[in-house]
C-alpha cells in the first residue's frame, strides 16, 4: 500500500482523541500499512468486565470505570501495536505514561463541530460523561490533557481516516 514505508523505531503507535475521532477506524487501517498489531483499549475493557462500556458506567460510576481503565491499560504490555485508547484514558496518568514510555502518542483532533456532526447517539457509545455535559463541555475539559500527552497532532477535520493514516506515516 505504501511502498515507501520504513518501518520507524517505535514500539507502539498510541492514538489519543475524543469519541468520535476516529481512534479505532484509523487504528485499524494504521495497523495493516505499518505490519503492526491492532489493540482497542474500549474491548480489553469490555472482555474484562464481561459487559458494554454503556453497562460499566452505568453500574460502577464514571470515577470507578476510569480507574478501571487505567488499571486495565497500565497492566496490559503492548508491542510493535497501534492502541486506539478510550476517549477518557488520558485521564489515567499511570496508563499514560506507560504508553509514552514505550510508544508515539497521536492525538487525532476534532473540533467539537464536527464531532456533533459524526457522533449519532451519544447514549449508546459508553462515552464517561457526566448527565447532562454536551460535547463541547468534555472537548473543553479534556483537550489540554490530550495536547499533554501527544507526540503529534494530527488535524482530522474534514479528512477520511486513509488521509489521517498518510499523514501519520508522514
Amino acid at each position: 500500500m505504501h511502498p515507501h514505508i520504513q518501518v520507524i523505531n517505535v514500539k507502539n503507535i498510541v492514538l489519543i482523541g475524543m469519541p468520535g475521532a476516529g481512534k479505532s477506524t484509523v487504528g485499524v487501517l494504521l495497523a495493516k500499512s505499518m505490519l503492526m498489531n491492532f489493540c482497542d483499549t474500549d474491548l480489553l475493557i469490555q472482555s474484562e468486565t464481561g459487559e458494554s462500556l454503556c453497562d460499566t458506567i452505568k453500574n460502577r460510576g464514571i470515577d470507578a470505570f476510569i480507574q478501571l481503565e487505567d488499571e486495565i491499560i497500565y497492566k496490559n504490555d503492548f508491542t510493535n501495536s497501534v492502541i486506539a485508547t478510550g476517549g477518557s484514558a488520558v485521564y489515567g496518568e499511570r496508563a499514560m505514561n506507560k504508553l509514552k514510555e514505550n510508544g508515539k502518542i497521536v492525538y487525532l483532533k476534532v473540533t467539537p463541530e464536527e464531532l456533533n456532526k459524526r457522533i449519532n447517539n451519544i447514549h449508546t457509545r459508553g462515552i464517561a460523561m457526566k448527565e447532562g455535559t454536551t460535547l463541547s463541555e468534555l472537548y473543553e475539559e479534556r483537550a489540554t490533557l490530550y495536547e499533554k500527552y501527544a507526540d503529534i497532532t494530527i488535524e482530522c477535520d474534514g479528512k477520511t481516516p486513509e488521509e489521517c493514516v498518510d499523514l501519520i506515516i508522514e
